[in-house]
């Protein structure tokens, strides 16, 4: 195995661990914090809140640049436009991810701690996480086109 070979496996990798972080907040976080806010919001909050910024804030920049490599070192195989594919819809994700997502469930998770549930809050959070999951499951799309390049002639 080349050198090629490996910074695409690493960039199919860490696309993957992308995965894999959003369906581990989707089983074990979204449903806690979304069921009755503002009182289930409490794990966000305090000194010792639930803080998974610095895992995205890492592991979108990785991925990005194992996946920008890659295009580089398969630019003349049949790889590149799976490549090219996977890159620009994770582009088209995260420019999304940036302006509606994270802003809306910052908005929504730095709401003060009540003990009483607001409707309209939950209402917000049900819909974040309904929109979250389609794009969870494009991003499961996006991850196949990048492993299938994987069987190209390179």
């Amino acid at each position: 195995m080349d050198f090629k070979n490996i910074i695409y496996a690493f960039a199919c990798l860490s696309f993957a661990i992308v995965i894999g972080g959003a369906i581990y907040e989707h089983m074990g976080v979204v449903p806690r914090w979304s069921a009755a806010p503002p009182a289930s919001l409490s794990m966000f909050q305090g000194k010792y809140g639930l803080n998974p910024a610095p895992f995205w804030m890492t592991i979108h920049p990785v991925t990005l640049l194992l996946l920008t490599t890659a295009i580089i070192l398969f630019r003349k195989t049949d790889c590149k436009a799976y490549l090219l594919t996977t890159t620009i819809g994770y582009v088209i994700v995260l420019i999304i991810t940036f302006m509606f997502f994270v802003p809306e469930l910052m908005a929504i998770t730095g709401t003060p701690y009540s003990e009483n549930i607001d409707s309209s809050l939950t209402k917000r959070a049900k819909q974040w996480e309904v929109l979250s999951l389609v794009r969870l499951a494009f991003l499961i799309v996006l991850a196949i086109v990048a492993f299938l390049g994987l069987t190209k002639t390179k």
